[in-house]
């Protein structure tokens, strides 16, 4: 199984890169292939909704000059698409909105003078968030915003892993976490 990780975290060391650790771990020892992707160290344009990219059925069909292409290439090509991201402000991080933005057009070409498809359709997508509020209040409508966006563009949404920090004077991971983290991977591998 090939997985591209969007990460949207700007600290490399940070929670949700801690979560992110045994989760990866996990998937390589079950023979998957783990591309990272490191939004925060990427050129990543807002989308303009210039619509350009409609007229591409083929391809992403973008027309800025950025590290979307290699993003879309990524996404394109992998089994699972996992989005990580810390939560901020109820939803995920400025550099992940503005790729999710730019790969709902790039991806799903139902925007042009002709309705297109979904160049993705059927790919499969989990999520995994750090917040520091209780998850059901922390990270709700990050998930129900991505099960409409896996709706909309004909993905299949295979659930959330989220883990609360209790504050920056509080240890993030801990030996439940790892857990949490492993657990998750293997059930990706077996759905």
């Amino acid at each position: 199984m090939r997985i591209c990780i969007l990460m949207g975290s700007p600290r490399k060391n940070g929670n949700t890169a801690g979560l992110l650790r045994p989760f990866m771990e996990e998937m390589e020892m079950k023979n998957c292939e783990c591309s990272l992707v490191w939004l925060y160290d990427k050129n990543i344009h807002p989308c303009c909704a210039c619509r350009i990219c409609q007229n591409d059925w083929s391809g992403f069909g973008c027309p800025q000059e950025d590290d979307m292409q290699e993003i879309f290439e990524c996404v394109l090509s992998c089994d699972l698409l996992v989005l990580a991201t810390p939560i901020y402000a109820w939803y995920c991080t400025a550099p992940m909105k503005a790729a999710m933005d730019r790969l709902v057009y790039g991806m799903n070409k139902y925007y042009g003078e002709e309705k297109g498809p979904s160049i993705w359709a059927g790919k499969k997508v989990s999520l995994i968030a750090t917040c520091g509020y209780r998850p059901e209040k922390g990270a709700d409508l990050w998930e129900q915003g991505v099960i409409r966006y896996c709706k909309h563009s004909g993905l299949q949404y295979m659930g959330m892993l989220v883990e609360r920090d209790l504050g920056y004077k509080a240890v993030f991971m801990d030996d439940e976490k790892e857990l949490h983290a492993r657990q998750f991977a293997g059930k990706l591998v077996t759905l």
